[in-house]
């Protein structure tokens, strides 16, 4: 049975091309940076300026197909947690992407579908007992991908540091 959280935040940026290089959201040259705040600050400024005033604690990212295309580094997605943004819900992943984010304990979420059904800003809901996305705005649900034991457990636990301390290792 699932413990985690229900997930309830507005699309706080809808990605809709295929194979999305998640390193584009602080921008390539941006990558060996290591500080938080200043990756946050960073997060889509090459798409739109005012990104990071937008962006609410608990807000979402949306994404198209294979989402974290490429050869993904952390600092993009560690900008995007220091900003609040609680997971990505995505048509799929990469499986580089995935893993890495899984391991982080940063939930992924995926929804086929999810482009079709949703705007920017609205309020979405991951509802992990139901196996459910809702766009509390419209109505719409589906049900998402089933997340596999192993990354479930590593979910709940906050990450892999935490899921193999609470096995002893």
């Amino acid at each position: 049975m699932m413990t985690l959280p229900p997930i309830s935040g507005r699309a706080a940026f809808v990605i809709v091309e295929p194979n999305f290089d998640v390193d584009l959201i602080i921008g390539v040259s941006n990558i060996k940076l290591k500080d938080p705040e200043e990756l946050a600050q960073l997060a889509f400024a090459d798409f739109e300026p005012d990104f990071v005033a937008s962006v609410k604690p608990g807000d979402v990212i949306v994404g198209g197909e294979n989402f974290g295309y490429g050869h993904p580094h952390y600092p993009p997605m560690i900008g995007l947690r220091y900003l609040g943004i609680s997971a990505v819900i995505a048509e799929s992943f990469s499986p580089g992407y995935w893993r890495g984010e899984i391991s982080m304990g940063f939930p992924q979420v995926a929804c086929p579908g999810i482009l079709r059904n949703v705007r920017r800003w609205e309020r979405l809901e991951v509802n992990w007992a139901e196996g459910i996305v809702r766009n509390l705005d419209t109505g719409w649900e589906a049900p998402f991908d089933p997340i596999a034991g192993p990354d479930l457990a590593m979910l709940e636990a906050g990450g892999l540091i935490n899921y193999l301390k609470s096995k002893g290792a």
